[in-house]
């Protein structure tokens, strides 16, 4: 799924925290792209500023985060936060996990995009991704 000017879309996929478990973001990450999407993956234990940094290093169109910890109230507003104060404003959060709906709900009222549960097919995330991208970073035309 690339964008009018043939750029690939790139995502970076990142588990932030001390949970050890990738193996849905890897998933996740082989069907985007399998999808057409440029992945980078940071692997594990990764910090929210390590992953603002990577996201303006790779120049992506999407941070997708994967968490499973319970620490998506903290983790979300966070990476959001530094995303802002690096001029992120184009660039899309969205993620995954064990997130309960009525925080779905908050943290998409804060800014972050559609969140999946674990059951989401993954079909169904790159083309949010992909719609997202070539809705709102008319720079890449």
């Amino acid at each position: 799924m690339s964008n009018v000017n043939n750029r690939p879309v790139r995502v970076l996929v990142a588990k932030v925290g001390l949970d050890g478990h990738d193996r849905g973001a890897k998933v996740v990450a082989t069907s985007l792209r399998d999808a057409g999407m440029e992945v980078i993956y940071t692997g594990l234990r990764q910090t929210p500023e390590m992953v603002v940094n990577t996201a303006l290093q790779e120049d992506v169109d999407a941070i997708g985060i994967s968490i499973l910890s319970g620490a998506h109230m903290t983790v979300f507003p966070r990476v959001l936060q530094i995303m802002k104060e690096k001029g992120l404003n184009n660039v899309l959060l969205t993620g995954g996990g064990i997130i309960p709906e009525e925080d779905m709900a908050q943290l998409m009222d804060m800014g972050v995009g559609r969140l999946f549960a674990p059951s989401a097919p993954t079909g169904e995330i790159a083309a949010y991704i992909s719609s997202w991208v070539h809705e709102h970073r008319k720079d890449l035309l």
